[in-house]
């Protein structure tokens, strides 16, 4: 495979939430074809490892009970419940690197860098940005599921925070199946300023 970023001691690859509920057909919360990303993003994943370069993978890890599922007002069905097989990461990606996990409390969000405190408003780091800066990451590759949510989120979020930001489109798939609501979610990361590759 050839691909479009340049692998090197600044960079970090950024695998967000593969996990079963989403990679697989039969998860609570499928992403359509979710399941292709595996092979790519193992690959890339070899590549990053060679060059250098720092692997952190993200995944979510919910309560039973969460303002986050549809139950308590939110926007989802139960996924990705603490302990649960769903909310394992994919038996078949290859990690090499440490795992951060969001959504464990009484917060709602998406990005891997932060959550949102629901009773306060508060936005709670979730540790991946000082994984990154205690490795003087300048650069971020963010591939994974869903697209149109925790990927798009996560390169929003980079980018807020300063890091160059690339999103390889072949390395994830949406949520959404429609072509409107892909194409929005790719104008939000190209106008934070990621690069689509």
């Amino acid at each position: 495979m050839t691909t479009a970023v340049e692998f090197d001691g600044r960079t970090a690859l950024v695998v967000v939430d593969v996990q079963n509920d989403f990679a697989r057909p039969d998860g609570a919360l499928s992403v359509l074809s979710g399941d292709e990303v595996i092979p790519v993003i193992n690959e890339l994943v070899e590549l990053a490892t060679a060059a250098g370069s720092f692997v952190v993978y993200t995944q979510d890890w919910h309560p039973e009970d969460t303002p986050h599922f549809e139950a308590r007002g939110g926007r989802w069905p139960a996924h990705c419940v603490a302990g649960t097989t769903g909310a394992e990461l994919h038996g078949d990606l290859h990690v090499r690197g440490p795992v951060v996990r969001k959504g464990a409390g009484a917060e709602d969000g998406y990005s891997g860098f932060t959550a949102l405190d629901v009773a306060t408003g508060d936005q709670i780091a979730t540790g991946l940005d000082t994984l990154l800066r205690d490795r003087e990451i300048g650069h971020v590759v963010v591939v994974g599921l869903a697209l149109d949510v925790c990927v798009t989120e996560t390169a929003v979020d980079a980018r807020r925070l300063g890091y160059d930001t690339t999103v390889l489109l072949d390395a994830t798939r949406s949520v959404a199946t429609d072509a409107a609501a892909r194409e929005a979610s790719l104008d939000r990361m190209r106008s934070a300023g990621a690069r689509l590759r």
